[in-house]
């Protein structure tokens, strides 16, 4: 297992993210390079709104970080939805590489607002705010007690 998959649930074909830049607890940075093997991608290019599950996991990557730094598992069991989002450009090339960075807006236990911006050099690619929820956190809790 790679050290990205033990914060995420995420694996192939949607896990999209596959360099950690920088992890702090309310910030991250990530690296991909956009592939044929993508969600959206016609062989050639990728529609930009791949991005918002690109801002997704690596949010979840920030998050799961601070929880093995707690002792704890990745994350898993959270139902993303996008508060905005500001998409740049109609299609991105296959071979293109990105950068991924989000920042915490708010987080709570169970919920989280979390602002990201896709760019590929210095253009940006996407500006999005999207919203996590834990839709069960008593899973997390069921499975401490049998610990």
């Amino acid at each position: 297992m790679t050290y990205i998959e033990s914060l995420i649930p995420h694996r192939e074909p949607i896990k999209i993210i596959t360099e950690i830049i920088e992890l702090a607890d309310d910030f991250g940075l990530t690296a991909a390079v956009v592939n044929k093997g993508w969600p959206t991608c016609d062989g050639h290019a990728v529609k930009p709104y791949v991005f918002i599950e690109a801002i997704a996991q690596t949010a979840a990557i920030v998050e799961g970080n601070k929880r093995r730094k707690q002792g704890k598992d990745g994350i898993r069991g959270w139902l993303v939805g996008i508060k905005s989002a500001e998409f740049k450009i109609d299609a991105v090339p296959v071979g293109t590489k990105v950068a991924v960075s989000v920042k915490s807006l708010n987080v709570m236990d169970d919920y989280a607002v979390v602002e990201g911006v896709v760019k590929a050099g210095e253009d940006v690619l996407v500006k999005a705010v999207i919203q996590a929820l834990r839709l069960n956190p008593e899973i997390e809790s069921n499975e401490q007690r049998r610990s």
